[in-house]
């Protein structure tokens, strides 16, 4: 039975978007885009993850208070108190990314594309070559996770630790190294 199965231009973008199939990335929630102090206020009482993210912040003023400026975007706002609105606005606008699953860190991945290792060059994945699989249960997904946890995987990053980290884990080093130059790959989970 086939498994979740991505596609791009590289390796890396290939497993780049299937990692987004499966947990949910680092991102911004598009809704949250306001850049005046009174507008960030507006939306963010305007939820009780709002008022959280406020109180987390460390907004402590009277409720009179906050109708006040809530009343009127004009009102003079102590810079330090706008300082608290912005914050606690970044942070409901900012999602987390989810930790990889086990599924994604032990599982069995099948790659199509242009494959090669020392002299064998060839298009995995079709009638003449089987896909490359690889056991990434065998790597180590840490430099992986702590980059997608911090929303900095890149896909050329990805692709190069997932060679260095995971295929070289699983299969070795190659004859001289993987080398993905391809201009289309399909990754697929099993």
């Amino acid at each position: 039975m086939a498994g979740p199965t991505s596609r791009g231009g590289s390796l890396g973008a290939a497993l780049n978007n299937l990692l987004r199939t499966q947990v949910t990335p680092h991102h911004r929630l598009s809704t949250y885009n306001a850049q005046h102090w009174h507008a960030q206020l507006s939306q963010l009482t305007g939820t009780r993850r709002g008022y959280e993210a406020l109180e987390s912040a460390g907004l402590d003023v009277r409720s009179d208070t906050l109708i006040k400026w809530l009343s009127d975007a004009e009102y003079n706002v102590r810079r330090s108190y706008r300082d608290l609105i912005q914050n606690a606005y970044e942070n409901v606008a900012i999602v987390p990314a989810e930790p990889l699953t086990n599924t994604v860190k032990n599982g069995q991945y099948e790659i199509s594309g242009l494959v090669k290792t020392g002299n064998d060059e060839r298009e995995r994945g079709n009638r003449r070559a089987a896909p490359l699989r690889i056991d990434a249960s065998r790597g180590d997904w840490t430099d992986i996770e702590s980059r997608w946890l911090a929303g900095d995987l890149r896909d050329d990053d990805l692709e190069d630790l997932f060679v260095d980290e995971i295929i070289v884990s699983d299969i070795g080093a190659g004859t001289d190294g993987w080398e993905f130059s391809g201009s289309s790959y399909t990754v697929e989970l099993r």
